[in-house]
């Protein structure tokens, strides 16, 4: 895993989103700048962005434990400050949220956060804690060709109060690829053999059906051949060029699959007019997924 990093940082891809509860994620973190220390010098360093998460248990929340808890991950992470701490709470009706993220506002204040964002929140619950005064620099949430629901309430108010969204699901966890181009049948429970695509064709139902799905796909398909890229590729810069986007999360399965010359891909191309048209053709007969699954993050409460 540590070599497959040290591959994509030298092909300049230096930023890493994690969590607390991604296994061993941020041990991985502590180990690859050690090696990057090791083979390039301190200096490298200044390179990698690393963008963890709290994901606390509902319940009361005290300036301990939040210290305790961010300074694990300092510890596993082999840094001094964390360069973005986004936080994911998962009921609302608890309202010990609000306490973290004064308590993380602290830590930021202190120096052992450069930045507090947020992971999975709703228009809602950001309108509040903006007029708590809380300063938050980034949400992210689940934003794709498929899944548009943040440009109903979420864009907007990330653009009037200068918070950026980092997108993830944007590939819907490997279907919006060449893989399943042409498939009649859509793909087996047995197929999808990750929590990731099991979600994602989830929404991909509740979106429309497998037959507009393969007729978006196609689409896709014609826009990619015509930039000389792949299906991966647009989906990822129709994502990156909405309004209020700072970045898009892609999926590595270190040691396992490797993208790294395909994602390179994304920043040689820009989509046209008659893209955006032929993918809205499609989008414009599926079904409202704001009205199905409500806000942003909604669908984890």
């Amino acid at each position: 895993a540590i070599e497959d990093m040290l591959r994509y940082h030298d092909s300049g891809f230096t930023s890493w989103d994690l969590a607390d509860i991604y296994g061993p994620a941020e041990d991985f973190i502590g180990y690859f700048r050690k090696r990057i220390s090791e083979i390039k010098g301190n200096q490298e360093l200044l390179r990698i962005q690393a963008l963890t998460k709290w994901v606390p248990h509902p319940g009361k929340i005290t300036q301990s434990m939040v210290k305790e808890n961010i300074q694990s991950s300092l510890n596993r992470m082999g840094v001094e400050s964390l360069d973005l701490l986004q936080f994911h709470w998962w009921d609302y009706n608890n309202p010990y949220y609000m306490d973290a993220l004064n308590y993380l506002s602290d830590l930021r204040d202190e120096g052992k956060i450069k930045h507090v964002g947020l992971t999975n929140f709703d228009t809602e619950r950001l309108q509040i804690i903006d007029d708590a005064g809380l300063q938050i620099l980034s949400n992210q949430i689940q934003y794709s060709i498929i899944d548009r629901r943040p440009e109903e309430k979420m864009v907007s108010f990330c653009e009037d109060h200068n918070i950026r969204i980092l997108a993830y699901g944007t590939l819907c966890g490997g279907l919006l690829t060449e893989k399943y181009l042409g498939r009649e049948q859509e793909p087996s429970g047995y197929e999808l053999d990750t929590l990731s695509l099991r979600k994602y064709k989830k929404m991909i139902d509740l979106w429309g059906n497998w037959k507009l799905f393969q007729e978006l796909l196609s689409n896709l398909n014609e826009i990619a051949q015509k930039h000389g890229v792949n299906i991966a590729n647009v989906a990822t810069r129709y994502i990156l060029d909405k309004p209020a986007v700072a970045g898009v999360l892609i999926g590595v399965r270190l040691g396992i699959t490797d993208h790294i010359d395909s994602n390179s891909q994304v920043f040689n191309f820009s989509l046209d007019s008659d893209d955006y048209e032929k993918i809205d053709a499609v989008c414009e007969k599926s079904n409202d997924l704001f009205e199905k699954v409500g806000d942003c993050g909604d669908e984890y409460r």
